[in-house]
């Protein structure tokens, strides 16, 4: 086993932090917070740099990476920025779209992204009532005598659904029952008739808004189709491990920036005469944090050099989501607790680390949801003749 980096690796990790030195202090990141909105000059400059246009297709644009890479250009980008940018979101429509868009999509989504940095479309996928039970999906596809279609229903936790031209919709065919599997991925502009939004306030990840998307006799043509009829779904879970990874490395760069501030407070913090970094209690609490972010990261790399190797991660990406995502939030609750009531204000980073990767613990399948993957897929592993 080899646990260094490569030079191009490490490369690639200084510019990240160089990129974040330049475009997101905390002074520029605030003001992010504030508008719910990351200026088009700083997410074009990502794809710029090259760091949004890894993995994707060459005859795209894109930059040849193994998994391993982009995990760590993820890891750092959250690290050094210390905050939730938008790029995982971007990264992953942009993987979708060349994967299994037609030409005509394929071309416009690429032109806009490095136009702008921004892929035109955010995803349309979970619903009021189909969250994690996606069987429940109730947003219909249905066929016109003229052959067009008709959209009906409603989505929910649209990040930057009113901000983008396009959302990618996934409906059922015909019949919302939980016995039809047939679901279409459909993109819809958000200026046709019938689409309507209802913002929704969340407490962490400002830098995206939160919307419902409502759907009301939308009309739709084959052309705005996105892969085969009645794969949609079968299609977005192609990537669903792979997204566990990045949310994981999402989480692990939020903490890790926690753990710098706490750690550094430590030495600076006086109580009782003496820093606070010499008492016990402060230092098992530093112990516990770098334990848990130490093994989260062994956890991710290891995860993502499997999946570049071709090996099953089906199992361990749901184990690697339920524990990175839960042990980096207890890191930045720990970093509060040692910074006590300062953390908890605006005044530093901590606070926005805080709610920021709470909110990881649902994006990507939710902790009890990864001990449903996993756990039935150990109980046929360990099964015995």
């Amino acid at each position: 086993m080899d646990f260094n980096l490569t030079d191009e690796q490490e490369l690639m990790v200084a510019s990240v932090k160089e990129y974040c030195e330049r475009y997101f202090s905390e002074e520029q990141v605030r003001e992010y917070y504030e508008n719910h909105h990351v200026p088009v000059e700083v997410t074009k400059a990502w794809v710029d740099a090259g760091f949004g246009l890894l993995g994707i297709d060459e005859e795209y644009g894109g930059v040849p990476a193994d998994l391993l890479t982009i995990g760590l250009v993820l890891e750092a980008v959250y690290h050094y920025a210390a905050a939730s940018v938008p790029f995982i979101n971007n990264s992953v429509a942009m993987f979708d779209i060349t994967r299994f868009g037609s030409p005509e999509q394929i071309k416009m989504c690429v032109d806009a992204y490095h136009e702008t940095g921004r892929p035109p479309f955010v995803f349309g996928i979970s619903e009021p009532e189909a969250g994690s039970d996606n069987k429940n999906m109730s947003t219909t596809s249905r066929k016109q005598p003229d052959g067009t279609y008709r959209l009906n229903g409603s989505k929910t936790f649209v990040s930057d659904g009113d901000q983008y031209p396009y959302i990618l919709v996934l409906a059922k065919e015909e019949d919302p029952s939980r016995d039809n599997p047939a679901v279409s991925m459909w993109l819809v502009s958000t200026k046709s008739e019938g689409v309507s939004f209802s913002p929704l306030e969340k407490i962490g990840q400002q830098m995206m808004t939160f919307c419902e998307v409502y759907l009301d006799d939308v009309v739709a043509t084959e052309d705005m189709r996105v892969g085969n009829p009645g794969e949609g779904f079968k299609n977005l879970m192609h990537g669903l491990e792979l997204e566990r990874c990045n949310v994981s490395a999402w989480s692990l760069g939020l903490a890790q920036a926690a753990m710098d501030e706490a750690a550094a407070y430590c030495s600076k913090r006086v109580c009782f005469k003496k820093n606070i970094g010499s008492y016990q209690l402060v230092q098992e609490k530093l112990v516990e944090m770098e334990t848990k972010l130490q093994t989260a990261r062994l956890f991710m790399y290891k995860t993502l050099w499997d999946l570049d190797n071709g090996n099953s991660i089906r199992i361990n990406s749901a184990l690697l989501k339920r524990y990175t995502v839960r042990s980096c939030f207890e890191v930045c609750d720990d970093a509060m607790q040692i910074m006590g009531g300062l953390g908890y204000t605006k005044e530093t980073r901590v606070s926005r680390l805080f709610l920021d990767s709470r909110g990881n613990r649902f994006g990507g399948g939710t902790d009890e949801i990864m001990v449903h993957i996993a756990g039935r897929e150990l109980v046929k592993a360990y099964a015995q003749d």
